[in-house]
C-alpha cells in the first residue's frame, strides 16, 4: 500500500521515552516502603531539607563532579527550575545584584537551531532572543563574544553541550573555555542544560569539559541543570541545578518560600535504585539497547532513499534524542505539512528557532524514542516520500 492512502496516526514531534523505557525503573518503585529507614541526615517525612537529600545529591556530584555543596534538587523537571531562576533574576536579582528588569530591554544569546522551551520562557518573560548559528563544536562563539562584549542589556545564554537538542552538537573544550571566561557584566548567567549528559547512544561514553571548573574568574557564571526524565519517569523523576557554592545558597533561600521541601521520598527512591555513577551509566546502557536501533532504522530509510547529498543532510547523533534534518534550499514547512496531512505529526518547521521562525526555511526535526520500530519504518516511509516530492528530487 502507498503511504499516501495509509491511515496513520503517529507522533515523532516529542523526546519522549516509550514505554519499554518507562518499564526499565518500574522496580524503584518497590524501594520505599511503609518498613523503609526514611531518617538520614534529616527525617525524609518532614519538612527540613529545601535543597535535596544527601544520598541523591552524592549521586549527581560524582557525574558532574562537583561537590554536594554545588547541588540543589528540586522539582521533578529542569525546565521549571530553568523557569524559576530566571524569574528570579528577572524580578528578585541575582545574589547581589539588581533585578534584570531595572536593565531595559533583557536580552538572551540563543544558539540555533535550538530547544523551543529555552525560547518559550524567554517569550513569557519579554527577553528578547538573539539567534546565533550552531556549528559541530558549539555556538559561533567569535559572534557570541562580540554580542555579549558590547550590550550590556543580554543578560543570559542557553546552552545544550552535550548532544544539543536538535542537531547533537558536543561542545569543545575551547568553546566551553571561551564562554566561562568571556568578558561580559557581572549578572550575565549561562543557563547550562545538561540534559543528555549520560544519554549516549553508543559505546563511547563522550565527556565534555567541566565547565564549573574553568569559572575562576566568573565564579557564579553558569547554572547547570540536569534531570532524570529520561533517565526514570519524566511524571515522576527528580531535577536538579549544579552551580556555585553562593548560587546554590541563593537558590536554597529565595526557593524557602516557594519549595519548602522537595519530594525527598523521592529522592530517595531515586537513590535506592541508581545506587552511583555507575549505576546509571548501566541503567543508561538499557536505554540504548530500546532506542539505538530506532535512530539506526531513520538512518538506513533516508541513506537508502534519500541518499545524504548537498541538498539534504542528517546528523547521525552520538547520544541525545534528536535527528536534524537541513534542507539546502529550503522547503521545511512544506515537508512538514505533507507529512502532517498524512497522519505523520514531527516537530512543527521553525520549532527549534527564537520566535518559530526558521529564516531560511531549512530544519525539522525528529523524534524517533516514542514509536515502535514497526511504526517508525511506516513514519520513515512518509518522510522520504515528503522530502522526495516537496523538495523535486525524483
Amino acid at each position: 500500500m502507498s503511504v499516501e492512502m495509509m491511515n496513520v496516526n503517529l507522533n515523532m514531534e516529542r523526546g519522549w521515552p516509550c514505554k519499554e523505557q518507562l518499564n526499565l525503573s518500574l522496580p524503584m518503585l518497590d524501594l520505599v516502603r511503609s518498613d523503609t529507614v526514611l531518617e538520614y541526615e534529616t527525617d525524609y517525612r518532614g519538612y527540613a531539607g529545601t535543597g535535596g537529600i544527601t544520598p541523591l545529591k552524592n549521586i549527581f556530584s560524582e557525574i558532574l563532579d562537583v561537590s554536594n555543596e554545588q547541588i540543589y534538587l528540586g522539582s521533578t523537571m529542569s525546565t521549571t527550575i530553568m523557569y524559576d531562576v530566571v524569574a528570579k533574576a528577572m524580578f528578585l536579582g541575582l545574589d547581589g545584584e539588581k533585578p534584570w528588569k531595572e536593565s531595559g530591554n533583557v536580552k538572551f544569546i540563543c544558539p540555533s537551531p535550538g530547544y523551543e522551551k529555552h525560547f518559550k520562557i524567554c517569550e513569557t518573560f519579554g527577553i528578547e532572543m538573539i539567534p546565533v548559528k550552531m556549528n559541530d563544536d558549539g555556538p559561533d562563539m567569535d559572534i557570541v563574544e562580540e554580542l555579549v562584549k558590547n550590550d550590556t542589556c543580554i543578560k543570559g545564554m542557553w546552552c545544550v553541550p552535550l548532544y544539543s537538542n536538535p542537531t547533537g552538537a558536543i561542545y569543545s573544550d575551547e568553546v566551553v573555555h571561551r564562554i566561562a571566561s568571556m568578558e561580559a557584566t557581572s549578572d550575565f548567567r549561562v543557563f547550562w542544560d545538561n540534559a543528555y549528559m549520560v544519554h549516549h547512544l553508543t559505546d563511547e561514553e563522550v565527556t565534555i569539559s567541566n565547565i564549573l571548573k574553568d569559572t575562576s574568574v566568573h565564579p557564579n557564571r553558569v547554572f547547570e541543570f540536569f534531570s532524570t526524565s529520561k533517565i526514570t519517569f519524566p511524571g515522576g523523576g527528580v531535577a536538579g541545578c549544579a552551580s556555585s557554592i553562593e548560587n546554590i545558597k541563593w537558590l536554597e533561600k529565595t526557593s524557602l518560600l516557594q519549595l519548602k521541601t522537595g519530594d525527598k521520598i523521592n529522592q530517595l527512591r531515586h537513590a535506592l535504585f541508581l545506587k552511583n555513577k555507575q549505576g546509571v551509566l548501566e541503567h543508561m546502557a538499557k536505554h540504548r539497547t530500546i532506542i539505538k536501533p530506532k535512530f539506526d532504522l531513520i538512518d538506513d530509510m533516508l541513506t537508502n532513499r534519500i541518499g545524504y547529498n548537498d541538498n539534504v543532510k542528517w546528523n547521525n547523533p552520538k547520544g541525545g534524542y534528536f535527528i536534524n534534518l537541513e534542507f539546502a534550499s529550503g522547503g521545511a514547512k512544506s515537508v512538514y505539512e505533507y507529512c502532517k496531512e498524512r497522519g505523520l505529526r514531527i516537530t512543527p518547521a521553525g520549532s527549534t528557532f527564537p520566535y518559530g521562525i526558521d529564516p531560511e526555511d531549512k530544519f525539522l526535526r525528529l523524534a524517533p524514542t516514542y514509536l515502535s520500530l514497526d511504526e517508525l519504518e511506516v513514519a520513515s516511509a512518509i518522510l522520504c516520500e515528503a522530502i522526495v516530492n516537496e523538495l523535486g528530487l525524483e
